[in-house]
């Protein structure tokens, strides 16, 4: 099980890093991000925390733990730069929230998030066909996620991307301790937004995928 939208109390997550890598290793984790909240006023305190807590002793035998961030109601126009800055600080991988329709996120942020080739659009809400297509042209992931709330749209994510031939992710957006998600479940909310099984083993490819890229170095 490879999951890289999970969050920590370094911002609204209820776990320590380290309570959040026992459970995840106890549900069958083999590599965990934890890409906690971050905008112009966090990122430099968050990410270096996550750096050091990645490297200090978060990882078990079989489970790998990666610090990332997710760039979370910026305006579109500051979301690039701060995507930039988040990696140079050392997050691995880099997540925008999108456009769910559960909260009041800016219009043209998906754009924004994907133009600035995040990896992982988080929960797109209604997104277009054409931020859609570019997506695909540009290898950013549109999540389908487990989180109530954000899933309401999951169906809809999942019908646009086939359309246009752009790649899904899985992310639990876990917040609290009953959040996280074993394979078996995750699949199961993967067929729920109307997936084949097909379909599903694909979105687990993509999260491979996406994985060896990120652990060569992008």
């Amino acid at each position: 099980m490879i999951d890289l939208h999970t969050h920590s109390i370094l911002s609204d997550g209820a776990l320590l890093p380290a309570e959040l890598a026992r459970r995840a290793y106890v549900k069958g984790y083999r590599v965990l991000g934890i890409s906690d909240h971050v905008d112009y006023s966090n990122v430099d305190f968050v990410v270096p925390r996550l750096v050091e807590a990645c490297e200090s002793g978060t990882n078990y035998d079989g489970l790998e733990v990666m610090p990332g961030a997710e760039v979370t109601h910026v305006p579109p126009k500051g979301i690039a730069r701060l995507v930039e800055r988040a990696r140079e600080l050392g997050a691995r991988f880099v997540i925008v929230h999108g456009e769910t329709l559960a909260e009041p996120v800016a219009p043209g942020t998906n754009r924004a998030g994907i133009e600035a080739r995040a990896d992982i659009l988080a929960h797109p809400g209604l997104i277009s066909e054409e931020d859609a297509e570019l997506a695909a042209r540009l290898g950013v992931l549109l999540e389908v996620t487990a989180k109530p709330g954000h899933c309401l749209t999951n169906g809809y994510v999942a019908k646009v991307a086939k359309e246009v031939g752009a790649r899904l992710s899985f992310g639990t957006d876990s917040h609290l301790p009953g959040d996280l998600r074993s394979r078996k479940e995750a699949e199961s909310v993967l067929l729920g937004a109307g997936l084949s099984d097909e379909e599903v083993h694909e979105v687990f490819r993509n999260m491979e995928e996406l994985y060896r890229t990120l652990k060569a170095g992008r």
